[in-house]
């Protein structure tokens, strides 16, 4: 196991129910709701996208499966493409969440390379892992390997300087303030090269 393992992190957030699972579509709803944003009857809908009244709120009420051809007037009606109509809609208002993590907060997960603390730990069904992380490590030996995994990932300086390894590119020497976004599949490893530990934020998508 590599000495920081984000997959670690990632399964204690699934544990706590932090991840988002994908809803699957409901066809009918999804054209109803449509139909609704419009304030348009069901004739009016069915006028506009040239199909039979009864076929529309067939659709509507999952009592058939539309045709392509009937998908694809149902869009040109509702002024949208045919993907669209198979996307979850956004929601329509903000839902408020909100998680204040002070700075002597969050669970440390120490390791021989790092010392992690998540961040955010009240909120639930999350969709990316932010966390701080204090860097022990001085030279890419002390690793097991490339850390590696699924998704994409942040990471920002926040005090001392360190040295951004990854499979595909060159090190890179960062210091407070600098940044890098880059893919968590690609190997990576990170070094700090201050005297003392350096500090950095890390926000990991979850896929």
């Amino acid at each position: 196991m590599n000495s920081r393992d984000p997959k670690s992190l990632i399964r204690i957030a699934r544990e706590s129910g932090e991840t988002t699972e994908v809803e699957p579509l409901d066809l009918g709803a999804r054209v109803r709701q449509l139909r609704k944003d419009r304030d348009w009857t069901l004739e009016q809908a069915a006028k506009q996208a040239g199909l039979a009244r009864s076929t529309l709120s067939k659709i509507e009420n999952g009592q058939m499966s539309p045709t392509y051809d009937a998908l694809k007037k149902l869009a040109t009606g509702l002024q949208i493409s045919v993907p669209q109509l198979f996307t979850q809609p956004q929601r329509a208002q903000a839902n408020g969440r909100m998680s204040v993590t002070r700075a002597e907060d969050g669970q440390p997960h120490a390791t021989t390379t790092y010392e992690h603390s998540l961040l955010a730990e009240g909120l639930t069904k999350k969709k990316m892992l932010p966390y701080r992380a204090r860097v022990r490590a001085r030279a890419m030996e002390e690793f097991d390997g490339w850390v590696r995994h699924d998704g994409e990932e942040f990471l920002y300086v926040l005090t001392g300087v360190i040295r951004l390894y990854t499979e595909f590119y060159e090190p890179v020497e960062m210091r407070r303030g600098d940044s890098a976004y880059y893919d968590a599949a690609m190997g990576h490893n990170v070094v700090s090269i201050s005297p003392e530990d350096a500090t950095i934020l890390w926000v990991t998508s979850l896929v």
